[in-house]
This record gives structure tokens, sequence and C-alpha cells, in this order.
């Protein structure tokens, strides 16, 4: 019957078959990241399999639960939902995004039980999570208002403590924890570097990380201003140059060679062809001198210098920079408060960019072009050091992590206990207002409260500890008004997580609770699956017997 009006190759999953088919591919996302959640967590090893080249193959390892989601093939729907929330957390906030995925595919374990043992009704399902969501939300805010109240609060010195609070936990559950004070420093050094002008929102862009492979992790270091690599002066031009000022131009100044690609040009005698590349010559002279007017002594170009402009550039004392990349171009302009210019007529429209100097210093064999005392002084570079480039790599998605958390409790300066603390926190009010509710409601508002206790279980189990031990007794522990204890991950207790300095943003959480609990709703609501057959390719030529 389906087929008389769906069309061939068009499938439909109904009812209870199309949710379990959303529960089974849901649930599995969550138990491929579930073992990277916690500072005791383990990693994953990706390898993209290229069969023309097996020696070449692409290999990444990392425990950032975005990462990870988005570089595996998924065909489940379900899946795919919880793919995009961890991307949109990773973008929105920047950590989390293993916690948004893990909680969303507990919620839909829970409903797999309810649906199956109460034949509990998908839109009863949903509304109590809707309530039990509300209650959370407001357990949370009230612990964060608490913990602001602790002291401090807009005071510089408390914020910036907070602040390595903040990074030492996110930074622990990295690659990096062994080195996570050394790191948290660098990152707080730098987001604290950034200001807010007039309403805009802090440039994460001005902070730019540059991965060098030798050395340690722990020979990382930040460098005030920015760092040009892999690019010198030219031949005969200077080395190093004090009070700058950069004309930053996208143009192409390599017209001093003629290039026919494809056309034919006659001429009877061998001198028109020299008059033509002496046009040429000219042309590039007048766009020079076009150039020396803007009163500049440092001139950068996004696309190749050639070596006739580079030799007059070296005449007038001019330090010349070629084939600068399009993004270090751009953070350039930003950093050293200029613009870039494509066109020379008019130097008094043209907006120089400034430094104190720029000269070359070296990083391990590597000679990089340093631009210190930059007009917007919130500029920066984090060098990182590593073994290898897959340890720098995960090194970057590390610090980026810790980087975006630090600027998100900039915005929302409020602060919460880590450690599955408020997990906790919210699923005993959770359970107090269970109490409260009449009908099937209250089982979809305990269920809730269930898959918010997962979490911290699943952490205790990443570390080898009898996660129904910790749980209970940090239970017991919230129910005699210890509202800041969380899981010891280091000696398998529980404990105070102010006196420990585990502490998370409170935006980072809430984002958590919001988005899982969304997703996990409008995947039950589901009761139907349809895959529509791909579009058939139409014959080019219809009629003709082939």
């Amino acid at each position: 019957m389906e087929q008389a009006y769906l069309g061939q190759g068009t499938s439909v999953d109904k009812g209870e078959n199309a949710r379990l088919s959303s529960y089974v591919g849901a649930i599995a996302i969550a138990d491929l990241v579930k073992t990277t959640l916690g500072p005791k967590g383990l990693d994953k090893m990706l390898q993209k399999v290229d069969p023309a080249n097996s020696h070449g193959a692409a290999l990444t390892v990392t425990n950032d639960g975005a990462t990870i989601l988005r570089s595996i093939h998924i065909d489940n729907a379900a899946a795919k939902v919880l793919v995009d929330i961890a991307k949109v957390q990773d973008e929105q906030v920047g950590d989390g995004t293993t916690s948004v995925a893990v909680l969303s595919g507990e919620l839909l374990r829970q409903a797999e039980t309810l649906e199956q043992e109460y034949r509990l009704h998908p839109q009863t399902m949903a509304a109590g999570w809707r309530l039990a969501r509300g209650k959370a939300r407001e357990a949370l805010e009230q612990h964060a208002n608490e913990m602001a109240k602790r002291g401090g609060e807009g005071d510089e010195a408390f914020l910036r403590a907070n602040l390595l609070r903040i990074a030492e936990t996110t930074l622990s559950s990295k690659m990096v924890t062994y080195e996570k004070k050394h790191f948290a420093r660098l990152a707080v050094d730098a987001v604290m570097r950034l200001s807010a002008k007039d309403g805009a929102p802090r440039n994460l862009n001005l902070i730019q990380v540059l991965k060098k492979p030798g050395g340690s992790l722990k020979d990382s270091y930040l460098e005030e201003g920015f760092l040009l690599d892999l690019k010198s002066p030219g031949i005969g031009q200077p080395r190093r140059v004090e009070n700058a000022k950069i004309l930053l131009a996208n143009t192409s100044m390599d017209t001093d060679k003629i290039k026919m690609y494809g056309s034919r040009v006659k001429v009877d005698r061998l001198d028109k062809v020299a008059e033509i590349e002496r046009a040429e010559k000219d042309k590039m002279k007048d766009k020079v001198e076009k150039i020396l007017k803007h009163n500049a002594n440092v001139f950068i170009n996004r696309q190749l210098i050639y070596n006739y402009p580079e030799s007059i550039f070296a005449e007038h004392g001019i330090m010349a920079i070629e084939h600068a990349d399009f993004e270090g171009i751009e953070r350039l302009a930003a950093v050293t408060g200029g613009e870039v210019a494509s066109t020379f007529d008019h130097p008094e429209l043209v907006k120089l960019g400034e430094c104190d100097v720029i000269e070359e210093i070296f990083i391990g064999e590597d000679k990089i072009l340093r631009f210190g005392g930059c007009k917007v002084g919130e500029a920066c570079t984090i060098v990182l050091r590593g073994a290898s480039t897959h340890v720098l790599e995960e090194a970057e998605r590390s610090l980026h992590d810790a980087l975006c958390i630090l600027l998100a409790t900039l915005e929302d300066p409020r602060v919460i206990c880590g450690g599955g603390c408020t997990e906790v926190l919210m699923a005993q009010a959770i359970d107090r207002a269970v109490e409260e509710t009449p009908g099937k409601q209250a089982l979809a508002m305990a269920a809730f409260a269930k898959a918010l206790r997962a979490l911290p279980a699943i952490v205790a189990d990443n570390g080898g500890y009898d996660s129904a031990e910790l749980i209970t007794q940090l239970r017991a522990a919230h129910a005699q008004g210890k509202s800041t204890y969380g899981l010891d991950m280091y000696n398998g207790t529980i404990a105070d997580m102010t006196e420990l300095g585990v502490l998370e943003s409170y935006k980072s959480k809430f984002n958590v609770l919001m988005s899982a609990s969304e997703a996990a709703e409008m995947i039950v609501r589901v009761d139907d699956i349809i895959k529509c057959a791909p579009r058939q390719r139409e014959e080019r030529y219809p009629g003709m017997g082939m």
C-alpha cells in the first residue's frame, strides 16, 4: 500500500521499529565517546583509510567529542542529531562536547526503558522531561548564585583565580593534563589580554596558535605580538625594522615577466620583444612608485613579489615580505590596526598598520618573523612545542577548548563546581519534585534524574573506581547539605570541589543540559522514519536503443 503513494525505492520504519532504530543509533554514539569522559578518560585513534595511498593515511589521536563525531561516517538519523548538538556545543562554548552527547544518549536509554516497561507515551515522556529540565535549571542557577556569593565577585584577582581553575578543570581530561597548570596560565594570560570594545564581543582571532615540532609540551610559551611563519624579507632588504609603518596589500607584483598563456605574438624583429618587456617593467615600476608614496617602511603582500620590484624596495630600504597567506595577512591587519589594500592611487585613504619592531627570530630550526609591540596590544601568539605533529594537533584542540570556555566565562562569569557535583545536585532537585508530581510524568522525571546521575557514574567507571559506591556516597553527602561535594578522581573518593579547585563554567553546563534534553525530546517524538529513494538519473537521449 505504501508503495502506491511513496514511489519505488522509498522505505518507511513505523512506530516501535522507528523509535528502536533511533534509540539504538543514538545510544551507540553515546557509548562510543563516553570512555573519553572525565580526567581518567581515554583517547580515540581515528585513521582515514585511503586505498590508493595506505602509507599516507591521515591519523588523528584525540579525546575531543566533537572531533571524534565529526570524523566518523554515520548512517543513522538519530545519531546525526547527537553529532550536530556536539558540533553546536563546540562552536558556542568549546567545552562539554562529550558531555552533551553522553547525556542525550543516557536520556534515550531511559526512554527505551520507560517505553518497554511502562508503555509510556512519547508526549507524556516529553512533558515530564520538560518539568524535570525546569527544576534542574533552577537548581543549577541557584548553585551558581551561591558560588558567586562566596566572595570576590567583580574583583579581577578573584576572576583570574576562577579562570585558572576552570582552565585546569577543562585541560584535566585532555592529553596535556600533566602540564595543565602551565597551559592554563598560557590560556588565561592570552584571554585576559582581550577586551570588549563598544559592546562588541572579544575577538578570539587575535590569539594566534603556532605549532612547531620539537622539544616538549612544557616548552610552549606565550609570545606577545604576532609571528609570521616561514617568511623572510627580500634580498638586500633590512632584517630588522623599528617603528614599523606597514602597508598590507593583496596585489599582483609578478608582471615584470611576460606571460601570454596561449596567446601568440608575431614580431618581425627581436628588439620588439624587448620593447614589450620594457613596457611591463615600466608598468611595474609605476606601481612600486605609487606604493612608495604611502611612506611605509614595510610592505607585506599576499601574492608573490618578483625580483624587479623586490630590488626597487631594497634600493629604498623597505622591507618587503611576499606570499603572506590569506589568514596571516587578515590577522596582521587585525593586530597592527591596518587595512589590506589592492590599489594605490590614493595614499590618504589607506590605513597603515603599526608595530614597534619587526625582526627575525628562530624557533627550533625555523626562521620566524616577529611583530613586537603591535598597535592592537591584545594580540599574542601561543607557540606550541611537542614531540610530533599528532601531539601538537591534539594540544591545539585542547588549548582551543580552554580558550573558548574562558571566553564564555568572561561573558558570563558565574561558575559551578565540577566533578559531578552539579549533576547530583540537579538530580536531587528533580527527585524532590517527583514526590509532588502525580501521574506518569513523574516516571519521566525520575528517569531524567537517573540520566543526570549517569554522567558522574561514567566518569568514575573511566577511572576504574566503583561507581555505585561513589555515587551513593555523593548522594548522601548532598542530602546532608554538602552541596559542593563531587568526585575526587585522583584519590577515588568524594571531596569538596571548592577546596580542590575543580570549577566549571555555568554557561557550558547550562548549554549541555538544555541541548541534550531538547535533542533527546525531539528524537523520542519521532514515530516514522521515511528514507527517500535517490533521484534516478534520466536518460540523456531517450528513445535510443542503447
